[in-house]
């Protein structure tokens, strides 16, 4: 049954509430049991990946069947969209804060619209412009470049909050794609699957040894899955039914605002006066940026 109008958008906000959650379930598991990032990222997609292609197995099963060459696609989509894009934006929340992970993360519409226009030559039109400027500009601001010293302090962690955003904005891309011929869970399965591949290389025994030792990272770490891996893709698909994808994408943007209300509160997270505007200038971009979509 087609959700109401009203409880589309309510959907969507339920979505962007378990995104919000990332940050910390992602600092629990690495300062208080010691999970590394590439760990975190393979387990949160290996984890996905079994219970989501379990339950399609199991119920809709018509929706596994893909040819050889749509594996090619997937694989790629798996290795950028899944592997790289997890990996990074998880060392950005261990080696900056959650409230810059998530803002950098924001900075992948801007991508997306500058992909757009090289590879189907979308027009970079005066309000993506402005868009673009914003969410660069803001980018700046919050990985505080006006302080030469605190950035080459933090350049590092700021390189992978940027390349999360560029990552995320590849799995957009990517999602486009295979959007087009795919059931939403038949592509987010396989991108998982093939994502937990290629972090399965990177892998050690030892890297393990915590879930052993302390077994209540396990709730924590199934809350992950569960929560903002699994479940927030079924609420925004769910939403996407009777809510435009344009406003959609600008509701989402109280993502990076509860995530960074959440870090205040549970990890005291602060942010300096031209750090919060550079965030507001980014989410304004990418308000912006689907605003202009949906015109």
């Amino acid at each position: 049954m087609k959700p109401s109008s009203s409880q589309g958008y309510l959907y969507i906000i339920i979505a962007a509430c378990l995104w919000s959650l990332i940050g910390l379930l992602m600092r629990t598991l690495h300062d208080e049991f010691g999970l590394d990032a590439l760990t975190l990222a393979f387990l949160r997609a290996s984890i996905a990946a079994t219970i989501s292609f379990t339950g399609l197995a199991l119920f809709r099963r018509e929706l596994l069947r893909v040819t050889r060459r749509d594996l090619g696609v997937f694989a790629l989509y798996g290795l950028f969209g899944i592997a790289l894009f997890y990996w990074t934006y998880t060392q950005a929340i261990i080696q900056t804060s959650v409230t810059l992970a998530v803002v950098l993360l924001y900075t992948a519409p801007a991508f997306v619209s500058l992909m757009a226009w090289r590879l189907w030559n979308e027009p970079l039109t005066a309000r993506k412009l402005l868009a673009l400027a914003l969410a660069f500009g803001g980018c700046a601001l919050v990985a505080r470049a006006y302080d030469a010293t605190a950035l080459r302090l933090n350049w590092i962690g700021i390189g992978f909050g940027v390349g999360a955003g560029f990552t995320y904005a590849l799995f957009t891309v990517f999602s486009k794609q295979v959007g087009k011929q795919f059931a939403p869970f038949t592509a987010l399965t396989y991108e998982l699957l093939f994502g937990a591949a290629f972090l399965a290389f990177v892998q050690t025994p030892s890297d393990f040894a915590p879930l052993l030792a302390q077994p209540t990272a396990w709730i924590f770490l199934l809350a992950l899955v569960f929560g903002p891996t699994l479940g927030a893709i079924w609420f925004f698909t769910a939403g996407l039914r009777s809510v435009p994808a344009s406003n959609a994408s600008i509701l989402a943007t109280i993502e990076p605002v509860l995530a960074s209300g959440i870090a205040f509160v549970a990890l005291g997270e602060r942010l300096e006066p031209l750090q919060l505007l550079g965030g507001a200038m980014v989410v304004g971009g990418v308000i912006g940026l689907n605003l202009g979509r949906a015109s």
